[in-house]
């Protein structure tokens, strides 16, 4: 009873802490300006489908994205176990699926275990490589300090997490050879993957074995409830996010940018000012053209903050930083979600956003943002269809709308399209007397 007391108190403890730092999260993106994400729903379901649980675009790439899917895969279908686990650590039984299951149970066993395998190897070769082999886009600045600590912590713990499944169902089963105890009431029979460890676990006595047992079953469920909670301070979060952002994410053809409908009405009545509304009736502009801070950013563009997983490969795409300019899309995004997080932590502090003299050109500089050709290859490239892009391009309108901030070069243009009509320096008159040449 003692044990079950611990259990429950230990589970109602993660679940409550998980539940308000999703609580959290879902404020923060909420903060965001509100965009309705709701047509088309059949094709929205297709993308949950075809990129969220298929992975599609990840099988550009066909060998690393079958590595990611056994991942995937088994983080999904192990944890199934848990239900189990759970339910014997509430109400004090053992393998409480073995007997209505029957030999159906030892079938999804050897399935979990051959899934854990597959998990264990592969979490192995990503440590490789992005330690040892060290590709480019894992060496990046980019992920210098936390992140790249976070990434290994997370391989870290799935392959600690799968050992000690395959202990527990290995001294397990070795307990129910031996006919001891509680373990004879449901025999499972040998595993398929788990008897490769009885050879090691043949000299311990029953009382070292039941020990095990338990300290391995006790690991792995506080262990599956730790990473529950880690998971909104890291960038696995999108474990969870990736579907919810696959669902909202824009159905517009990639390379279409958003027109400002004030600015869009501005130019027609200057071009045809017989369309203009009469004096006094005219509607008053917005308050801020672009963005400035998170709170200027659509929702969708903080959950896609929340949602990147520092892959790189929207980074490794981009041709700016191929040729060494600053910018770095995944960089986007990660300092999108840090100056969210600041703000949220305001928030908690404060009971309400108080003015902290910061925005989000305090994380992303001018430079970067130059440095952007809208040419979509983050966008394309991103698993989970996130758009740095769209963050992009709002900063360098408030840039340019707000701040005046833009090279000379752009003026320039800017200033030939306002008198002119085109980005050269003639007269409109003259624009058509190369044909007469």
């Amino acid at each position: 009873m003692l044990f079950q007391i611990v259990f429950v108190l230990a589970l109602a403890s993660a679940i409550w802490l998980f539940s308000r730092n999703a609580g959290r999260i879902r404020r923060n993106i909420l903060l965001g300006k509100d965009e309705a994400y709701n047509d088309q729903p059949g094709l929205r379901w297709k993308n949950v489908l075809l990129l969220a649980f298929g992975q599609k675009k990840m099988f550009r790439n066909p060998l690393v994205a079958l590595m990611h899917f056994v991942i995937y895969a088994g983080f999904i279908i192990i944890n199934l176990e848990v239900l189990e686990i759970i339910l014997d650590g509430i109400f004090g039984t053992h393998r409480l699926f073995a007997g209505p299951l029957g030999m159906l149970y030892s079938w999804l066993i050897n399935a979990f275990e051959l899934l854990a395998i597959g998990v264990f190897t592969v979490c192995v070769i990503f440590l490789c490589r992005r330690n040892i082999l060290k590709l480019r886009r894992f060496i990046s600045h980019d992920l210098d300090g936390w992140p790249r600590s976070d990434a290994n912590y997370i391989l870290l713990t799935e392959i600690v997490l799968m050992t000690l499944f395959l202990t527990m169902n290995a001294a397990d089963t070795l307990l129910q050879s031996r006919g001891y105890g509680h373990y004879t009431s449901h025999l499972t029979g040998d595993f398929a993957f788990s008897r490769w460890l009885h050879p090691l676990l043949n000299g311990m006595s029953d009382g070292s074995l039941v020990v095990l047992e338990r300290t391995c079953w006790w690991l792995h469920i506080l262990g599956i409830l730790a990473f529950l909670n880690y998971l909104p301070i890291s960038k696995h979060l999108h474990i969870l996010l990736a579907f919810p952002n696959a669902y909202y994410a824009r159905l517009e053809p990639e390379g279409k940018l958003r027109n400002m409908p004030a600015i869009q009405k501005e130019v027609l009545y200057a071009m045809q000012p017989e369309t203009a509304p009469p004096a006094g009736t005219e509607t008053a502009p917005p308050a801020r053209f672009g963005a400035k801070d998170v709170f200027d950013l659509s929702w969708r563009n903080l959950l896609d903050a929340y949602s990147c997983t520092e892959c790189g490969r929207c980074s490794a795409a981009c041709p700016a930083n191929i040729t060494g300019k600053v910018l770095s899309p995944r960089k986007i995004m990660m300092s999108t979600r840090d100056r969210l997080e600041e703000v949220g932590r305001n928030i908690d502090k404060n009971g309400k956003f108080q003015d902290d003299g910061k925005t989000l050109l305090n994380y992303i500089s001018v430079e970067e943002l130059r440095a952007c050709t809208t040419c979509n290859a983050c966008v394309e490239e991103c698993p989970v269809s996130i758009s740095p892009l769209e963050i992009i391009v709002e900063l360098r309108r408030s840039l340019i709308m707000e701040d005046s901030n833009a090279p000379q070069e752009w003026n320039t243009m800017f200033g030939n399209v306002e008198n002119n009509f085109a980005p050269w320096k003639f007269s409109p008159d003259d624009r058509d007397k190369w044909a007469s040449e």
